[in-house]
């Protein structure tokens, strides 16, 4: 293969794609939906429904393409998404938000991160603070950005962080602290001293908060607080959502960033020559979607709680040690009791063995790391009930 200079390769070399070689593999879950795809394996590796989102949601859209929605929407979304936006963050979180001036549209939470990342940092001496384990696309996108990223680990059982160590990697190089939260792929909500010591940190550096927030919605036994609404928070912090797993809706590909009038300007300037504008038909149906009653939000977080207390029984029924999430689609387990110290080897066996997919968490964290995280495996909730309940009968036959 020609040897093809770029950014793409340290993009690569960020997601822990590039071999010494150079050559490129595929991520862990392209390689796992194709053994799942290969042997018949049931597919709780990646993280999305197999079940449709609401009736009205859906019935929006149809509307909107028969009714002619499907040219280019504005560059900064359609009116009545960015307004019911700014209605969502008042309506849950009491923010004040200007729908023409602090909201944009996006193709997704990912490319609003992406977006936000190339707008933001302006040297390769930027740093990104993240925690690890972090969704792979962090790391990938701060590479092709040109920063380094700077991780703060997760600790168990309740994937904390250590705050002195917070302290320790926040410093005037830092640009961004990225936030996940609730937390892909541990399920982990950070608490409130959390929160406020990463406010503190941001407002001393003089650091910009990035948050996404695509779980909101699925927080189990408590509400989802974001850290715009801490004091001192709002003018420093841009926060990042969709509606892919609110509404069920993963391939639609509508997010947006809400924040500070300049810090979105900013974002937009890159974002429109990204995609541009995507999903004009979609826009009106989440919009629909923001405005449902509280007691479809309250009955999404209350339905993924049961499926992943229903996982959680089964994988330790199967002898797993299951580490509780406290929100959105995935339940960790340490598979080191079956054999599973060596949680990507575990993994890559997993299919033919017991007719599962699974993702092993060191492809959430960098290589000097992964052994912190040795024989964890993430297990997505997110499935139909029959669709678990026969995923655990295959499990607990194999072990």
């Amino acid at each position: 293969m020609r040897d093809v200079s770029g950014a793409w390769r340290r993009t690569a070399a960020g997601a822990g794609l590039l071999s010494p070689s150079g050559e490129v593999a595929p991520t862990i879950f392209a390689e796992m939906s194709a053994a799942a795809a290969r042997t018949g394996a049931i597919n709780l590796g990646q993280g999305f429904p197999d079940e449709d989102g609401p009736a009205e949601v859906l019935k929006a859209a149809r509307e909107a393409i028969a009714t002619g929605a499907n040219q280019y929407p504005p560059g900064r979304g359609i009116p009545d998404l960015l307004a019911a936006i700014a209605e969502h963050q008042q309506r849950f979180y009491g923010l004040d938000v200007d729908p023409q001036r602090e909201v944009i549209v996006t193709a997704g939470a990912t490319e609003a991160l992406t977006a936000t990342l190339l707008a933001l940092i302006g040297s390769p001496d930027d740093e990104v603070v993240v925690f690890e384990p972090y969704y792979d696309s962090y790391a990938a996108a701060v590479a092709l950005a040109g920063a380094r990223l700077r991780t703060v680990r997760l600790r168990l059982p309740d994937f904390q962080p250590d705050l002195d160590a917070l302290a320790d990697a926040v410093t005037d190089r830092t640009r961004i602290i990225l936030v996940n939260d609730p937390h892909n792929p541990t399920g982990a909500v950070f608490g409130s001293e959390v929160q406020a010591e990463i406010v503190r940190l941001a407002q001393k550096h003089d650091a910009v908060i990035v948050t996404d927030e695509v779980y909101e919605h699925l927080v189990f036994d408590d509400v989802h607080r974001p850290i715009a609404t801490l004091p001192g928070a709002a003018e420093r912090t841009l926060t990042i959502s969709s509606a892919g797993k609110t509404f069920s809706v993963t391939g639609w590909k509508i997010g947006w960033v809400h924040g500070p009038a300049d810090l979105i300007t900013a974002v937009l300037t890159v974002k429109q020559f990204l995609t541009y504008v995507n999903g004009a038909p979609f826009q009106p149906a989440v919009a629909v979607g923001l405005r449902l009653s509280d007691a479809f939000f309250t009955g999404a977080a209350r339905i993924m709680q049961e499926k992943q207390a229903l996982l959680a029984r089964g994988l330790e029924r199967a002898g797993f040690e299951v580490i509780s999430p406290r929100g959105g689609y995935f339940t960790v387990a340490d598979a080191a009791a079956l054999g599973g110290t060596d949680s990507a080897a575990f993994c890559r066996a997993l299919p033919e063995r017991a007719g599962v997919v699974a993702i092993p968490l060191s492809a959430f964290v960098s290589r000097d790391h992964a052994g912190d995280y040795t024989g964890l495996v993430r297990f997505a909730a997110c499935k139909r009930v029959d669709v678990l309940d026969e995923a655990l009968r295959r499990l607990e036959a194999a072990f």
